[in-house]
């Protein structure tokens, strides 16, 4: 008879893995299409094969045992030894092929996608693409339901990381004043914070890049910034800069408002930096690997690209 751990099923693991991901038996039911009693069964399953408790009660849910966190981990190394022996199969079969998921956020999307799709068209990559507006902190949820993941943060703040997360600097984006025409500061190349202090501000929600950098310029000056309002949509920020409404930071190669004065911001570290998450190892996966350079490639080109001057510049 065999020992308690020596026939694991791959598939079941799998199920581990999902429960990890998305923390309720329910949401994996949803996932997998699966009801949730046979998601329980299939884990008590697992259970009786690990020979070791893998989950606990929580209120009325459960969650992971110390044992169970730490199956999760070599399940997501054996899930990726599976798709890599897939991958080298399918190397035989001239790939890179496939299907890669990817999440974007909206305004990386809009500068990069244009360049990533086009290079991947005919390769046998198919990318499917969801945008996904979340602060860096909820990434590694979204490694739930895809293989990439684009984000962004403030060049100060520490990478998303985990044993279960494998994450890479893409590029660096600064970050710069917008100014409506007929504003005080409309012919300056550069501003320092102690010139923005009386300022109206269009902003983005807390927990974003852009708003990281206006707290540092409240440190530096000392004055509280006057948000008028917080948006995430930088076309709509744009406008209303545009219509007098206030000034706001800009992520440099997004703006596309012709109209406006972009002005470097002096004094304090303003920029974002984009990074590409993935399950650890992901890129051994051809078609994966392929993404990720392609992405590479996108931002290489679009920081070679001056961003555009301001007017009368």
């Amino acid at each position: 008879m065999m020992s308690p751990g020596s026939n694991l099923s791959v598939e079941r693991l799998r199920i581990l893995r999902e429960f990890a991901d998305r923390g309720t038996v329910g949401a994996v039911a949803a996932a997998l299409s699966m009801t949730p009693s046979a998601v329980s069964q299939q884990l008590k399953v697992l259970t009786r094969e690990a020979g070791v408790t893998l989950l606990e009660p929580s209120g009325r849910r459960v969650r992971l045992t110390d044992a169970g966190h730490a199956l999760v981990v070599r399940a997501d190394e054996v899930l990726a030894a599976l798709d890599r022996a897939v991958a080298e199969m399918a190397h035989y079969r001239g790939s890179p092929r496939g299907q890669v998921r990817v999440a974007v956020f909206p305004s990386g999307g809009a500068l990069l996608l244009p360049h990533v799709l086009p290079a991947m068209a005919g390769s046998g990559v198919d990318i499917v693409a969801g945008d996904e507006d979340v602060p860096p902190t909820e990434t590694p949820r979204l490694l739930a339901d895809y293989d990439i993941v684009l984000t962004h943060r403030d060049e100060r703040a520490a990478p998303v990381s985990g044993p279960r997360i494998s994450s890479r600097v893409l590029m660096r984006e600064p970050i710069d004043v917008l100014v409506p025409p007929g504003h005080p500061l409309a012919g300056k190349s550069a501003v320092t914070p102690a010139e923005l202090a009386e300022e109206a501000w269009l902003s983005v929600r807390g927990g974003f890049p852009v708003d990281d950098v206006l707290r540092s310029i409240a440190t530096v000056t000392g004055v509280a910034p006057r948000i008028v309002q917080r948006l995430n949509d930088f076309r709509m920020i744009e406008t209303l800069v545009a219509a007098g409404y206030g000034v706001a930071l800009m992520p440099r190669y997004v703006v596309t408002h012709t109209g406006l004065s972009q002005l470097r911001l002096s004094g304090v570290r303003a920029a974002r930096l984009y990074d590409l998450v993935t399950r650890p190892r992901a890129d051994s996966r051809p078609a994966i690997a392929a993404v990720l350079d392609s992405f590479v490639a996108a931002a290489r080109r679009t920081t070679a690209e001056p961003p555009p001057a301001a007017p009368g510049q």
